[in-house]
This record gives structure tokens, sequence and C-alpha cells, in this order.
């Protein structure tokens, strides 16, 4: 891995032999690491330009220079050849430099530089940098700016070959862009004289090199470094495994990212074993990542804490557990070349008020102490085709631009969170594309272009999808029935999301990257509704005892009326019980503590419930305690 010498490299190679004007574009402003031995020596940390003037050079090109539109043409790499630069091209040096502006016909220096690739004297390299900025709009050129390309264009045709001891070389014309279409089309499209070689972001060999190269005892302090290396030295297999776990965690990075890093594990003073750690503190500020702080213990003991809140949906708890304990093992992604994907991902289906939402605060509090690390996003307020700008971020130069994203501003303010969206299907789909990269990289840039981090997070999907179908006739029906029994609700569902993002959105992508995490929860059965009411007449006792000093006494009468009542109205889950527990209980029972002034240190007891006369009303009898 130390020879890996990168693509664009290779490419740079193979085209700089054959092609008079390359076009380099992408992630230019990066630094890069020098692969050969040459004039300047292996593993050295370069910017593109100065990269560029090294790799001429070792290949034999007596004249190398720079040009920008500031300036205009100079050489801080080498002395000696700016002035060969300017003798060829018969122009005069101010100082170091041949001054000259791009826009023009004569004596612009797009003219120059035709005259000096036109020369067969010296092999001359030209290094048109920051070309992205030399005209206003590709689209809508001025006179000069158009005499210019055309210049350049002819430059391309008119280019020669030179020879030199070790044979022939070209003159050639390097422009660095941050994109193509930063320069006009008409002058690349078609124009058999160019190649354009695209720079991305390192890939995972190129950041091999760099962390198991000669640049690896640069990451740390030079007495830490010593310290360290005769216990990895005699552990090499232990050494790898720090090596891959830092490379795996900067994918996506650029050089000058993994550079910063780097400096700051050195003044940090970051071990080689913690050396992965320092990438948290890149991206959120903190040394100790919480998840690696989570007590297995409390998680072992999870799935009864999971019931005490959730009732009659022990698949979805122990679905849901499976993906925190992947996470909590780091299991996450081994199957994947990526560590950077989110720690897990979820998609909550089935019957409103089941549990699912209460199943994602639930979660958020056994993770990170806290229900407020859910964070969720009502997914009907995101259905109009420019709802990803409201999500993400407007970019610059629209409204509400200094504002930046919901979710973006949600995740850097809290990394380490539950992120739960609920009713992913009335999302507009372009979000769908957001979310795409979210789940596939685990980052995201905002319209500030900051890169907001989705690493540290589970993200939950909620969707009453396959609960409802239309039939021929367009009607909406019932897919499920709570007289199903579970495993065909279950299939009935999954197979109806299947056909959603399959043929009805036209995205079957979203749904490999879901994978099995799919977690039907089940109807509320009428066994559970009764746990459930019990469940919340017993918080209400307890409540009232502990804030108000009254003792509350729920008779087996009232209590069968509150069941029956709930019984029918399972359609809408636990929340229809809630419902019914508030309008013939809560309600009445607060009617009757005022109207009799009823503050504290009192028992009632509710003998009976009128349920069938409104407004609903309570048999009570008081005494003292």
């Amino acid at each position: 891995m130390a020879d890996y010498i990168p693509k664009w490299h290779r490419e740079l190679g193979i085209f700089s032999k054959i092609k008079p004007l390359i076009i380099v574009e992408g992630n230019v402003l990066d630094v890069y690491q020098y692969p050969v031995e040459g004039g300047i020596s292996k593993g050295s940390i370069l910017r593109l330009p100065e990269y560029l003037h090294y790799y001429f050079k070792d290949m034999g090109y007596q004249t190398v220079v720079f040009f920008d539109s500031l300036q205009g043409f100079s050489n801080s790499c080498e002395d000696g050849n700016i002035e060969t630069f300017a003798n060829l091209t018969d122009t005069k040096l101010d100082g170091k430099y041949v001054r000259a502006e791009f826009g023009g016909k004569n004596n612009s220096a797009a003219s120059i530089v035709r005259k000096a690739v036109s020369q067969n004297t010296s092999a001359m390299a030209i290094i048109m940098t920051l070309a992205s900025r030399y005209i206003t709009s590709p689209d809508n050129l001025a006179q000069a700016e158009l005499d210019s390309f055309t210049n350049l264009l002819l430059a391309s045709l008119e280019s020669k070959d030179v020879r030199i001891d070790s044979g022939v070389l070209k003159n050639i014309v390097v422009m660095i862009v941050n994109k193509l279409n930063d320069i006009p089309v008409w002058f690349y499209h078609d124009n058999p004289n160019v190649k354009t070689i695209l720079l991305g972001v390192p890939s995972r060999e190129e950041r091999e090199v760099l962390v198991k190269g000669e640049n690896f005892p640069s990451f740390f302090a030079s007495d830490v470094y010593e310290s360290d290396t005769g216990y990895y030295n005699e552990h090499p297999d232990e050494l790898d495994k720090v090596q891959d776990k830092f490379v795996g965690l900067t994918e996506g990075f650029c050089f000058t990212e993994i550079n910063g890093l780097r400096r700051l594990c050195k003044n940090e003073r970051i071990s080689i074993r913690q050396m992965p750690s320092v990438i948290d503190l890149y991206k959120y500020g903190i040394s100790e990542n919480p998840w690696d702080k989570l007590d297995e213990n409390a998680l072992a003991s999870a799935y009864n804490d999971f019931k005490k809140r959730i009732k009659g949906q022990d698949y979805a708890i122990v679905k849901t557990l499976d993906v925190v304990k992947r996470a909590v093992t780091g299991m996450s992604g081994l199957q994947h070349s990526s560590h950077t994907k989110p720690k897990g991902i979820l998609f909550f289906a089935g019957p409103t008020g089941t549990g699912k939402t209460e199943t994602a605060k639930t979660l958020a509090e056994k993770l990170f102490g806290d229900e407020s690390c859910c964070i969720r996003f009502d997914m009907s307020e995101y259905g109009q085709s420019h709802s990803d700008q409201k999500l993400l971020g407007a970019p610059p130069g629209y409204v509400g631009y200094e504002a930046g994203g919901q979710l973006t501003n949600a995740v850097k303010e809290k990394p380490f969170s539950i992120l739960l969206f609920d009713e992913i299907e009335k999302a507009h789909p372009s979000i769908f594309d957001k979310f795409l990269q979210i789940l596939e990289d685990g980052r995201m840039t905002d319209g500030q272009g900051n890169t907001v981090y989705f690493s540290e997070c589970i993200i939950i999907f909620t969707s009453n999808l396959g609960i409802f179908t239309r039939n021929d006739m367009g009607i909406r029906e019932a897919n499920v029935t709570e007289k199903m029994e579970y495993s065909e609700v279950q299939n009935k569902v999954r197979q109806a999301i299947e056909n959603y993002f399959k043929l009805e959105l036209g995205r079957p992508e979203i749904l490999n990257r879901i994978g099995e995490n799919i977690v039907v929860f089940d109807f509320i059965r009428p066994e559970v509704a009764e746990t459930i009411l019990d469940a919340q007449i017993k918080k209400i006792v307890s409540n009232l005892s502990s804030e108000k000093r009254i003792e509350l006494v729920v008779v087996s009468e009232a209590r069968a009326t509150l069941l029956e009542k709930s019984l029918g109205n399972l359609s809408n889950g636990a929340r229809g019980i809630g419902n019914i527990v508030e309008s013939l209980l809560i309600n009445p029972l607060s009617r009757y503590l005022f109207d009799n002034a009823i503050k504290s240190d009192e028992r009632i007891t509710i003998n009976a419930i009128d349920a069938k006369n409104m407004p609903f009303s309570l048999d009570c009898r008081r005494g003292s305690l």
C-alpha cells in the first residue's frame, strides 16, 4: 500500500503525454501527499499547484509556471523558471511576476499562454490556478473574456512537442477549476485536445498511505510516540486495528481535514491506542463518546424496562434492542466497508396508537438518559417540493439561509440522539434523496456548507403504510384488522410497504438501505388493552396521592365501565384508551373536585361512572384520611 498511486495521478501520467490541455476539477483546494521520490520527498504534503509543479519537473519539463488573475504569471517553487518564461514569450518581468490580465485579445494572459505553448525551445507546463474565478458567468461572456477563451482554444490546437534528452514532451496547459461548468461549455465540449480529470475526496487506499506510511509518527507528540511504539512493534496486529479504524472513520474526509486531525492528535497528546477518539473531538468537540460509556448491565435489563412502558409489543421491543446491542458491541455495519453510517436504522410500521413514538422516546432515555434526545420531525410539514431547504437549510442567497436547516441544526446541537421521522410517507419525494445520503454516508452538508455527521445517531422512521389500502374503485379500505393474527398483520404491512417504495414511489433503493429493520407493531389486543387501562388508572391514583394527598379508589363497577368503553375504541390503540380515561374519568373527577372544593387530605371512592348521559359524571363517596 505504501507504493499506491492515486487514480487521478495515474490519469495525469497517461494524458499529459497526449493532450495539450487538461482541466482538473473537484477537490482542488485540498492538499495531497506526493506519492513518489523526485524533486521533493515522497510523502510530502502539498497544495495542488505545488504538487503539479513537482510532477511536471519530475517528468522533465524545463519551465513550469503558475497563472492566477490577481498576480499574473509566477513560480514560487523554483527560481529561474519565470525568467525563461518571460524571454520565450517576449514579456516583461515585474519583480517575480509577469503581470497579465485574463480578459482581452492582445497581450492578455491567454494570448501569452498561446505564445508559450506554440514554441518548441523549452518544454513548457502552465498551471492556471483558480480558473473558476476568471469570468463572471460562463453563459454570458464579455467580448474580452470570449477572446481569451478563444486564444486558449487555439493554444490547445497549436501546442508543440519539445525534444529533450530523455525523449519528447508536449507543451501543456492545466486549468484548475472547482466545477467544469465554471468555464464555457463550448471551450471543452467535443474538443479532442482536452482531457478532464476529476479529483474526489481521498479513497481508502490514499488515506491508508497517509496513515500507515512515513507520516504516521507525525500524528503524535514525539515523547508519546516513543513511549507507545515499543508495544506496537511487538504487536503489529494491534497497530493495524487502530490504523484501520481511523482510516474507516475518516471516510469522506479531505486531506486538509485529516491533516487537521493530525495536528489535533499531536496537540492533545493523544496516544496511539486513542487515535480514533480524535475524530469525535474533531466532529463534536468531545473526546469521550457516550456510546462507549453505556452501561451494559443497564442494557441487559432494558427489555423489562421497555415492557413497563410499551404494552403488547414484545417483538418490536426485541427487534429494537437488537439494533441497539449491535451498535453498542461495535457490530453495526460490519458487512459494509463504511464506518460512518448511522448507528442504527429502524422503520416502525403498524396501526396508530400502538407505541411507535413511545418506543423511540424510551430508547432515547435508556441510551442517553433523557427523552429530549429523541428529536421528532413531523414529516407532514415537509410535503412541499422545497421542503428539503427547510430540513437542511437554504443555499446562499435564498431566504432563510442564515437560519440553517431544522434537521442539521438539531443534529449539530445534539449529535448523540434518536432522530424520529414521523409518518415518513407524507414527506415530499425529493427529501428521500437526502435520506439516501444520510443512510449511506452518515453525513450531510447543510446550506451553509457545514458538514453535519449522523454517524452517532439512531434513525427511526414511523409510518402507517399498509394499515389501509385503496381498492380498484379508489375507495380506502382496511388492509389489516385486529381480528387477524399478528403474523398475518406483519406480512400484509411489510408487503404494502414494499409495494409503496418499489411501485408507487419508484425508489426501491430506500427500502434496500432500511433492509430487514422494518418493525411491525401489533394491534392493541383486548388483554393488552386491559393492562394499559390498569396502568393508566394506577398512574392517576399515584399522582393524586403524591401531589395532592388524595386517596383515590376506583371500584370494580367503575373500572368495568372504563374497560368496556376502551375495548370499543381499540381502533385508536393506546391513544384511544387514554382518550376514554380522560373523558370518562379525569374530566368528571376534576369537575367533582372543583365543585366540592376538595384540595387535599381526603379519600374519594368512585362507585360508578355514568357513560350514557352527557356530560359524563361520577358516583363518588367522600371520606377523610
